[in-house]
């Protein structure tokens, strides 16, 4: 990928190399197959509906890439670049349910995973079931290629990895930045708005992409429970425990996001959440820690799905010499950083982010905090 120049093309908030070995870092640690990790790692080398980045052509490239990666990666890496994604996802999927929707359907289907499961019980009348086997057939989609308008056909499974890797992509590469191009002002990531005078890269505010993708999980963990209860049905009648032209050789994980994808945050309450973080951080002159720590709590407690308020919140105990808070915040918030495995203010790198968190950990412990400047920039855990 270096050699034909993906470190040099620009792609949102760094260079298209970084972000193609970002996502194979995410789907690795969300512990995706290898097939699929290498997926993301050239998941827009033939370009996408997405972006105009072609690094390899698909007409003369594809033995290229196969001979990289194998042909279960590369059949996923093209079948990425040439499915409409934007409206597959978004416009099929997502605009389908309401929030409100979503969760009582992630309720519901939790129980009948567990009637399948445990006592054999099939209800194919309910209203979760019917909605997303209607969406989503068991037998899959079949969509238009992007270029040549031919029918592709694209199975339940690979259907819901790229909702996941969607997530993964997003949550890579999304910022501030978007939020002000497309208008994104009720933070629910609807693409409607279209103010291409947007100078890039804006403020470096943590983008409004949260409820975006907590129910893009959602809907993926719908798809997961539905496919589970699917393939158990058939095991008790038939026997067939795997149909690999339903492409079930694909293992379907769940990302630890979200408490593994199991909620959805407001749209509202991921502004408002936004916000307290931003002024608490940027913010100095309006009661110093005090002010800082109740914004950060106010944060946490309307998203508490991300790690940096907490991380941040650890420093302000530290300082306080509370230490045992510290400790606390420091943990959760470098639990929540490295399962999302890219950072959510992306004005630090995700790898300064959990650096700095491993070192205010590491200050909790000792239970101490530097009294001076140089001492705060002289922290470190080189011994």
């Amino acid at each position: 990928m270096r050699s034909v120049g993906a470190g040099e093309c620009w792609h949102k908030h760094g260079s298209f190399l970084e972000h193609l070995v970002d996502i194979y870092r995410i789907l690795k640690i969300w512990k995706a197959q290898d097939s699929v990790c290498l997926c993301g790692l050239f998941h827009s080398a033939y370009s996408n509906s997405y972006v105009n980045l072609a690094i390899f052509d698909p007409s003369t490239g594809r033995d290229v890439v196969r001979g990289h990666v194998g042909d279960a990666a590369e059949r996923l890496i093209y079948l990425f670049c040439v499915v409409p994604r934007q409206p597959l996802i978004h416009d099929d999927l997502l605009f389908k349910y309401t929030d409100s929707e979503i969760v009582e359907h992630l309720a519901a289907s939790e129980v009948s995973l567990k009637n399948a499961k445990e006592k054999g019980v099939f209800n194919e009348d309910e209203a979760w079931r019917n909605k997303i086997r209607g969406l989503v057939p068991e037998n899959g989609l079949t969509v238009k290629h992007i270029k040549t308008g031919e029918d592709v056909l694209v199975s339940r499974r690979v259907l819901a990895i790229f909702l996941m890797m969607t997530m993964a992509d997003f949550s890579d590469q999304l910022y501030g930045f978007q939020d002000v191009l497309f208008e994104n002002f009720d933070g629910r990531l609807e693409f409607v708005g279209n103010n291409n005078v947007a100078l890039w890269p804006g403020n470096g505010k943590p983008g409004l992409w949260l409820n975006s993708i907590s129910r893009m999980g959602a809907i993926y963990s719908l798809i997961l429970r539905e496919e589970e209860i699917f393939v158990e049905q058939r095991k008790r009648v038939s026997g067939i425990e795997v149909e690999t032209d339903r492409d079930e050789d694909i293992e379907l994980v769940v990302p630890p996001v979200f408490e593994h994808c199991s909620k959805v945050l407001g749209a509202k309450e991921q502004i408002e959440a936004r916000d307290l973080y931003w002024e608490a951080v940027c913010d100095d002159s309006k009661g110093g820690q005090e002010r800082a720590e109740e914004l950060l709590l106010g944060s946490i407690e309307k998203n508490p799905f991300v790690g940096e308020p907490h991380v941040v919140l650890a420093q302000v105990y530290l300082t306080k010499g509370r230490f045992e808070e510290a400790e606390k915040e420091a943990e959760k918030g470098l639990i929540l950083m490295l399962e999302w495995s890219g950072p959510w203010d992306k004005r630090m790198s995700w790898e300064g982010w959990i650096a700095w968190g491993r070192v205010v950990l590491m200050k909790a412990k000792e239970q101490s905090w530097p009294q001076t400047s140089w001492g705060v920039l002289n922290l470190g855990l080189v011994k």
